[in-house]
């Protein structure tokens, strides 16, 4: 059975997760799980999928980094799947799809993943850099907090009776954010 997993990091990420679903269908995958959470985040649907899949099946992703957030993370998650008799497909990888049935190819996946992991390292490290020197400057100033300027909204809507379920959907904030902001007028 060809099994398929896809995610995104945000719901802002709509398109791309549905990007992701068309070309797993695409592939041919019969079972689909999808989230729409962060790599680091606890991926309730990752988990459900490695448990599902069964010897002989395919774990199917559209790319690496919707999988694995490092080169540690995948070697786990593919040695899960050795270890059930399951092989690991990429749709996407460099100019084409690659399966960790080949050898060659389980082992272009490590080194990529090693890659991409170096790279981003390099990246967080530029940032981090940048934000030193900017604070440095007394140009940084952090991230705008977006649900603070919404307290009033969600006081009146609070007021009126709607639920911080509700709430949150309406004003396109988390749920967390809206109990936060209820708590802190409690202090």
């Amino acid at each position: 059975m060809l099994v398929g997993y896809a995610r995104t990091s945000t719901a802002e990420q709509q398109a791309g997760l549905e990007a992701q679903q068309r070309d797993l269908l695409g592939a041919g995958v019969e079972r689909m799980f999808s989230e729409q959470v962060s790599s680091v985040a606890e991926r309730a649907q990752l988990e459900a999928a490695l448990e599902f899949v069964r010897e002989g099946d395919e774990f199917v992703v559209t790319k690496v980094d919707r999988l694995a957030r490092s080169s540690a993370h995948l070697n786990d998650i593919v040695q899960r799947l050795e270890k059930k008799g399951v092989s690991l497909r990429v749709l996407s990888f460099g100019k084409g799809a690659i399966n960790t049935k080949s050898p060659q190819d389980k082992f272009f996946v490590q080194m990529m993943v090693a890659m991409a992991e170096f790279e981003r390292g390099i990246m967080l490290e530029r940032q981090r850099e940048g934000i030193a020197k900017a604070k440095r400057e007394g140009k940084y100033r952090g991230r705008k907090p977006t649900v603070q300027a919404k307290a009033a909204q969600i006081f009146l809507l609070h007021r009126e009776g709607v639920s911080p379920s509700e709430i949150a959907k309406r004003l396109g904030v988390g749920r967390a954010s809206v109990y936060r902001v209820l708590a802190s007028s409690a202090a």
